[in-house]
């Protein structure tokens, strides 16, 4: 029998997978290596940045452009700073 959060895991790690390459890299080595231990504030700017269409994510994933909310920003750099 699976525990909640091993159902949040399933259920997150579907959402993660948005149909770019690039960014089902990286949501998924973010809830693999970090999920987990993150902090409550953290994983709330994680998962509106979830609720972003895939388009700005990109652009924002890619430095192509500017993310206007300071904590997804961070996020997202962290994010593509973690190792492949």
């Amino acid at each position: 029998m699976q525990t909640d959060d091993e159902i949040e895991l399933k259920k997150l790690r579907w959402r993660c997978r948005r149909g770019m390459r690039e960014l089902d890299q990286l949501f998924g080595r973010y809830l693999d290596r970090c999920w987990r231990q993150a902090p409550t504030p953290e994983r709330a700017v994680f998962l509106q940045l979830l609720e972003t269409e895939d388009d700005k994510l990109w652009r924002w994933s890619m430095g192509y452009e500017a993310c206007p909310d300071a904590q997804q920003a961070r996020l997202l750099e962290y994010i593509r700073t973690l190792p492949p």
